[in-house]
């Protein structure tokens, strides 16, 4: 019984004094004429893939190594602005950003991976439109896509195989974000208009929920390859807040400037975390990145 007591004494101690993550955070700006920057992937190496609007209002996708810069655009869909202009929503470790764009011409969402200079284009089979917005090293990618229904399900591409992605009972399904193995953090709409999240490993889907969620729900978007996922959950106020899964818990992840209007969109495997905030919120985005220690 003693030697029980002692294992017991032991664990509990272990618990409690787990290291606390806390984060600090730093703005991400493409350069001093933007007027707004979004930060949605970051890869081990620490480069931010987004977009950026300059000041005539035209939005560029980009990707930002430290200070440095690196503007890209497609002809496809040049000089929209805002929803539908082209971004980076991801990047991995070869430098190879995924993205999409809603077409001038056939006004359907495009999709495509970027890498030295070049863009190779990612559809979803007879579809409608497709958003590409994860990638892994070894070159997968996920995202979502209309049917010829223009019905949503997320996707994930492996080499050239195509797959479609539903939550039973659940629609309107998003693969965001995928690491390495496989696993993708994924989200849709359930019966009552909120928002249900996953961490699916193309077999089985994980719960994903922050405690802190009003009905509107939790929304997942990346997982690393060492265990975390990030993405943003909605309160009962209906205010946003980023989240951190680490170890079993969940950290809200809040730029300081934007309390009640934050949004954690993706994470390498330091632990570091890309997303965007807003002074007010639905405010103009301002990106962060937030590093974090234990």
């Amino acid at each position: 019984m003693l030697g029980v007591l002692l294992v017991l004494m032991f664990v509990a101690v272990g618990l409690a004094s787990a290291p606390k993550v806390t984060f600090t955070f730093s703005n991400v700006v493409a350069n001093k004429t933007a007027t707004e920057t979004d930060s949605y992937g970051v890869n081990n190496a620490g480069v931010i893939a987004g977009d950026y609007v300059d000041s005539a209002g035209v939005q560029h996708a980009m990707t930002l190594s430290g200070t440095k810069l690196t503007t890209v655009n497609n002809k496809a869909c040049e000089a929209i602005t805002g929803t539908g202009g082209i971004a980076f929503f991801a990047i991995n470790s070869a430098g190879t950003a995924v993205g999409w764009c809603t077409s001038t011409k056939t006004a359907l969402d495009i999709s495509f991976t970027y890498a030295k200079g070049k863009f190779t284009t990612v559809g979803f089979p007879k579809s409608n439109g497709t958003q590409a917005t994860g990638i892994n090293d070894k070159g997968w990618v996920s995202g979502l896509y209309l049917d010829s229904g223009n019905v949503q399900h997320g996707f994930v591409k492996k080499g050239s195989k195509y797959t479609s992605i539903d939550v039973t009972g659940d629609t309107t399904a998003v693969a965001y974000g995928i690491n390495n193995a496989g696993d993708m953090a994924v989200y849709a709409t359930n019966s009552v208009g909120g928002f249900d999240a996953f961490l699916y490993n193309g077999k089985t889907f994980k719960k994903l929920a922050d405690p802190k969620a009003g009905t509107t729900g939790t929304v997942a978007h990346a997982p690393n390859n060492k265990g975390d996922v990030t993405g943003t959950y909605y309160d009962s106020a209906g205010d946003v807040h980023g989240w951190l899964l680490h170890g079993g818990t969940y950290y809200d992840v809040n730029d300081p400037k934007g309390v009640t209007d934050s949004r954690s969109d993706g994470i390498n495997d330091k632990i570091e975390l890309v997303g965007r905030y807003s002074t007010t919120l639905g405010g103009a985005s301002i990106g962060f990145k937030a590093t974090t220690k234990q």
